[in-house]
């Protein structure tokens, strides 16, 4: 993501609607800046890391605290569960997980390989079903778990699913940093593999999110042949070569997100 949890960039902040309200904007970002890296913050690394005054985020940090979304001891804050309640009501409208997740547990049984469901969120996907397969692996995913889109075979079938102005505006303003010394980081590059992707109708990365990491995705379409969604395989480079993920894999991968794409579309009762 470019910028820090709190940071709205000025061409953006301009483009605000008259009823936009700045402080639930960085009421959320104070939120944000807590993850599995940083599960427990200072009021100065919360300042520092929404670019929000230290004042300013003593009393966020305060009403969170006594609307029960957070807690602070030794002058350190942390989250609480009720935090899930924001997201509650997302994940229980959205039906799509329920329709994939038989499929994928389908696919990880037989292929004994882990196999996720995410959508898009801005510059990120987030992971909305899970099937793990019982390895370990360093990489620690869960529901919820974000990653940056362009270095991820999930993040670019759906990248792959934007338009052409969404897609460009993408390429200008998004940070690629080189997560490894294989991810593709330049706009060139990727704006290249994008477009493999979209002709090819499914993407494949090698390493590029961690070392010894393998992924193949697919897309998942709406009635309207919108891309909403995207499925995928993770693998481990000492088990699965190249050539085997694609002679092996590919096929049973397009054939799970071709059922989830025949069940999404399938009228209500059918």
């Amino acid at each position: 993501m470019t910028g820090t949890a709190g940071e709205i960039a000025p061409a953006v902040a301009e483009a605000r609607e008259p009823d936009f309200v700045q402080s639930l904007q960085r009421g959320l970002a104070v939120i944000r800046a807590f993850d599995a890296e940083n599960p427990s913050l200072t009021l100065s690394e919360v300042a520092r890391a929404t670019g929000l005054a230290r004042a300013a985020a003593r009393r966020f940090l305060l009403t969170l605290v006594e609307l029960g979304y957070m807690r602070v001891e030794d002058r350190r804050f942390t989250l609480t569960p009720r935090v899930l309640e924001l997201g509650h009501a997302y994940l229980s409208s959205l039906t799509l997980p329920e329709i994939a997740l038989p499929h994928l547990r389908d696919l990880v049984s037989e292929i004994r390989e882990s196999s996720s469901l995410c959508v898009l969120d801005e510059d990120q996907i987030v992971y909305v079903a899970r099937v793990p397969a019982k390895r370990i692996m360093s990489v620690s995913i869960s529901v919820g778990t974000r990653f940056p889109a362009f270095a991820t075979s999930l993040g670019r079938v759906l990248l792959a699913g934007q338009s052409d102005e969404w897609l460009s505006a993408y390429l200008a303003t998004t940070e690629l940093p080189s997560i490894t010394p294989r991810t593709i980081s330049t706009p060139e590059r990727l704006s290249t593999e994008i477009e493999r992707v979209r002709k090819q109708g499914w993407a494949m990365v090698d390493q590029e999110l961690e070392e010894g990491v393998r992924s193949l995705a697919a897309p998942i379409r709406d009635a309207s042949g919108r891309v909403v969604a995207a499925i995928n395989v993770s693998v481990h480079a000492s088990r699965w070569s190249l050539e085997a993920v694609r002679a092996q894999l590919l096929p049973k991968l397009l054939e799970t997100a071709a059922a989830i794409d025949r069940n999404a579309r399938a009228p209500a009762g059918a």
